[in-house]
């Protein structure tokens, strides 16, 4: 009798936290935040992730009537951010901000992580998406894509490219411009944005992928020149920039970099939709739209469902061109 009694007190139990919204540590979606929020994030202030997750954590601060508390910890291939969250709660008080790379390359290019994408996170929404443009110097001879796979079909080896680091979205994406087009250029790292578009303008690489947020800047002081937008629509901030949708070369070229927002994966569904349905409230007001516009940053409507569904396909997106590569970090 005693068994069956604590069976049933246990189905029940169960059957509450289903119905109420219930966290693994008994906090129930309708009541969250019952105390003040942390959002950890891997960029450092100023970058552009940061700069979307301030602007939203002060709306959802009023919306929650709680601090939202940003923890900056930039370093380490995104593993310093994920310690620091990993130590917080699991009750959903303690987010992070993670991008496409944390998410869905680097399981596939370091043999060992300090996380599990599907155990330790609950997807909750992507906070922001943005298309990347191809730069070169401004006095590049290079005026398309077309110009470059030309040079580097005419001299394998010879056409250099760079990224912010190896694996990273702009690695990645001419990588797969490389598969595309049947050709070979070299990589050159650099250590972060500063470094990489300087090596851009100086012509110590040819060309290199970045977004308006990471490289308008010297684009828009003429030290670099955008010459294409691996989007299938040109970008408003950048109208005469022609996007690879345009050439029947380019045509299905696409590179996007992506921020999102992420839960302990011990959160229950209906607190990680409540989250993520007053992030898009966030997202959606005024000011936040427009100064995404600013940036070159949208915001797609995707449910946490949806969110999860699209790190799957990128993830197995990304798998053939890191095997053909032999890209591995460890």
């Amino acid at each position: 009798m005693i068994g069956r009694r604590r069976t049933l007190g246990l189905l029940a139990g169960a059957g509450s936290a289903a119905l109420f919204g219930t966290t693994a540590s008994g906090v129930r979606a309708q009541a969250y935040p019952t105390r003040s929020v942390r959002i950890v994030t891997p960029f450092p202030p100023g970058a552009g992730p940061d700069a979307a997750l301030r602007l939203v954590s002060d709306r959802l601060a009023r919306t929650w009537a709680q601090p939202v508390v940003i923890d900056n910890k930039p370093g380490g291939n995104g593993f310093i951010a994920v310690a620091a969250f990993k130590q917080g709660g699991g009750d959903g008080h303690d987010l992070i901000q993670l991008d496409n790379t944390h998410v869905t390359t680097h399981p596939q290019t370091f043999g060992k992580l300090p996380y599990d994408v599907a155990s330790d996170f609950a997807p909750l929404r992507m906070m922001l998406r943005t298309p990347f443009f191809v730069a070169v110097a401004t006095d590049s001879p290079f005026n398309s894509i077309d110009d470059i796979v030309a040079a580097a079909k005419a001299a394998p080896g010879k056409i250099n490219y760079g990224s912010w680091f190896i694996g990273s979205p702009g690695h990645l994406g001419a990588l797969r411009l490389q598969a595309m087009m049947d050709i070979q250029m070299t990589h050159v790292p650099y250590r972060d944005f500063g470094q990489l578009y300087n090596a851009v303008a100086t012509k110590e690489v040819h060309w290199a992928l970045g977004s308006a947020a990471s490289a308008g800047g010297m684009a828009q002081s003429g030290k670099i020149r955008f010459i294409a937008l691996a989007a299938p629509a040109r970008d408003p901030l950048y109208p005469n920039v022609p996007c690879t949708a345009e050439s029947p070369t380019t045509r299905g070229y696409e590179v996007t970099g992506w921020a999102g927002l992420f839960a302990p994966r011990s959160v229950s569904p209906a607190l990680s939709d409540k989250i993520a349905a007053d992030l898009a409230t966030a997202l959606a007001a005024p000011e936040v739209v427009e100064r995404y516009r600013t940036l070159g940053f949208e915001a797609p409507d995707l449910n946490p469902a949806a969110f999860a569904a699209l790190i799957q396909r990128e993830t197995a997106d990304w798998r053939e061109i890191i095997r053909t590569a032999n890209l591995k970090l460890d």
